[in-house]
């Protein structure tokens, strides 16, 4: 098991080959009594939580401008004692974002709902990567991202118009892969869209948009993983 890709500096990613190992990952195998106790312990808390399925990896590497990785399907519960543990479990996280960019180039972002374990937490719309985003084996990451954002907001991002590339920020916490989605609407219309969404959903996930307009516009609850990306995008990158 190796990770091998610079940290806590934004690198340009051409292409994404992350492949989803049919085996069990390790970590769950490991730690299978652990898993077991900590649930029961999370869900007490919190009633709320899913054991679903989602992704871990076991590999990643940053190669010519490519991430290529391995990754296993794992229950949640796994995931919430991995959380705890992610020092030298010989496991990492990785995740999308897709950076919603308004016509007047301020972004919008959300704050997660108190359901969730990251109540109150301020980022862009996303989700860890789940099966059903791989194809033949490879995770498709825009459909990901486009899945999490209609999920959580309510917006269809297929007519948005992407950015030319990825890019990726890989950090002690995780690896976030990001990409801009430019659509027309200025953000106050946007965020009107997604405020309708929430108010009728009987169960929303997320609590409300967050519109960040430049560089020094940090909400409260902002993820630690975000300053970096919102400097990036005020900075022009591309």
């Amino acid at each position: 098991m190796r990770f091998d890709l610079p940290r806590n500096v934004i690198l340009p990613v051409d292409a994404v080959e992350v492949r989803l190992d049919p085996g069990p990952h390790p970590f769950a195998l490991e730690n299978a009594d652990a898993i077991a106790e900590n649930w029961q312990r999370e869900i007490a808390a919190n009633p709320a939580l899913f054991d679903g399925t989602v992704v871990l990896l076991s590999q990643l590497a940053w190669r010519d401008n490519r991430l290529v990785g391995r990754c296993h399907a794992i229950n949640y519960s796994t995931f919430m004692l991995w959380r705890k543990q992610r020092e030298n479990s010989g496991a990492e996280h990785a995740y999308a974002h897709a950076m919603l960019v308004a016509g007047d180039n301020a972004l919008v972002a959300i704050r997660m709902g108190l359901r969730t374990v990251s109540a109150g937490r301020v980022y862009f719309a996303a989700g860890s990567f789940e099966p059903i985003d791989f194809r033949e084996g490879l995770v498709d990451v825009d459909f990901n991202m486009m899945r999490e954002v209609r999920e959580e907001t309510g917006l269809d991002l297929s007519a948005a118009r992407r950015g030319v590339r990825y890019h990726a920020l890989s950090t002690a916490s995780g690896t976030v892969i990001f990409r801009r989605y430019h659509v027309t609407a200025p953000a106050d219309e946007i965020a009107r869209r997604i405020s309708a969404f929430v108010a009728s959903e009987t169960d929303p996930e997320i609590e409300a948009p967050v519109i960040i307009r430049h560089a020094a516009d940090l909400p409260e609850g902002l993820s630690p993983h975000m300053k970096p990306l919102i400097e990036w995008h005020f900075s022009g990158e591309s």
